[in-house]
């Protein structure tokens, strides 16, 4: 009994060491890749180049965040996309009700933003309370909620973008700290937030131990039926926080906004060294992976290949990631 009990930390210690190892691994390949995309085009690997990287990695980033708990729980979010335009253009339409009240353009931004990230956090809990009391599987749930949340973005605006947001709501995505872009700090305390959340808190580790086997968590007194719909407000009320940076960098909430997001960010998780099965996965390794994703993006623009190939890349990326993690479980 002691001999099993001594080992239990030297395999947490190894697990850890082996996520940490991963992290490192997939920061070489994508110093590697901007190497090479800057032997390629001097235009690239330059200071204003890179910022642009962080700054178009911000929405990504920040919805793979979301993502990241539930994966690293055991299960999917199909819906994180459709969330994204929903919450978007609630929050636009709070702000014009609210700026038609005249209740001062402070007041109004800051109501827009709470509609936005309350939006987007309701429809992560509806998702995981249909995990929990119907026990309909997360992939079902999700793919429902995608067609749900999409269906309601379009029908709350009439399928027309909305305009005129004021400088205070623009300056979120526009406005730069220094020469540092704001998207790029907001995304940058985000992680550090996360990281501190599951590696130092209950909820972080019950995060992970669901993931690795929730039955045994159940019993082991873990209030997993509690979890799973929280796990899954912190990835609604995410992709609610990007749809606000996207909204603001571009100056209007679109009802199509999101669109085909949900790839790029579940495949940020995966190659930043996330398990499919749950339980394994370093938040940094989802930010490393969601610079990969929009650096690769940024080079093919550069080299002017169609968007359509662009789509074709990030499917394989999402493939090549879940396949190297398969191989090396069996290893």
């Amino acid at each position: 009994m002691e001999q099993d009990n001594e080992s239990k930390p030297s395999l947490g210690l190894m697990a850890l060491g082996a996520l940490r190892h991963q992290v490192v691994s997939i920061t070489i390949v994508m110093l590697l890749l901007w190497v090479i995309l800057w032997w390629m085009s001097p235009y690239f690997l330059t200071v204003n180049n890179i910022l642009e990287i962080t700054l178009q990695a911000s929405v990504t980033a920040i919805m793979a965040a979301g993502v990241s708990f539930v994966i690293y729980a055991g299960m999917i979010d199909l819906s994180v996309g459709s969330i994204f335009a929903m919450a978007a253009v609630g929050g636009g339409l709070a702000y014009h009700w609210t700026a038609k009240a005249e209740f001062g353009t402070g007041a109004s931004v800051l109501a827009s933003l709470a509609v936005t990230i309350a939006i987007g956090a309701a429809a992560g809990i509806l998702n995981g309370l249909g995990i929990v009391v119907f026990r309909i599987p997360a992939f079902v749930v999700t793919l429902g909620m995608m067609g749900i949340a999409r269906g309601i973005g379009f029908i709350i605006c009439g399928g027309v973008p909305i305009y005129g947001l004021p400088k205070a709501y623009t300056e979120i995505g526009q406005g730069k700290l220094g020469p540092i872009p704001i998207p790029t700090v907001i995304t940058l305390i985000l992680f550090v937030a996360f990281y501190f959340v599951l590696r130092n808190t209950r909820f972080g580790r019950f995060t992970y131990a669901i993931g690795s086997n929730a039955e045994a968590s159940r019993l082991s007194g873990i209030k997993v039926n509690f979890m799973i719909p929280m796990i899954f407000l912190i990835c609604g009320a995410c992709a609610a926080l990007s749809s606000i940076i996207e909204a603001a960098r571009l100056g209007t909430m679109q009802p199509a906004g999101g669109n085909g997001y949900e790839l790029q960010a579940i495949g940020s998780v995966f190659i930043g060294g996330a398990s499919i099965s749950g339980g394994e996965g370093h938040i940094f390794g989802t930010l490393i992976g969601a610079l990969l994703v929009t650096t690769i993006r940024n080079g093919l623009n550069i080299y002017g290949v169609s968007a359509f190939w662009q789509l074709v890349a990030n499917g394989l990326i999402i493939i090549f990631a879940v396949a190297a993690d398969q191989i090396r479980k069996r290893r």
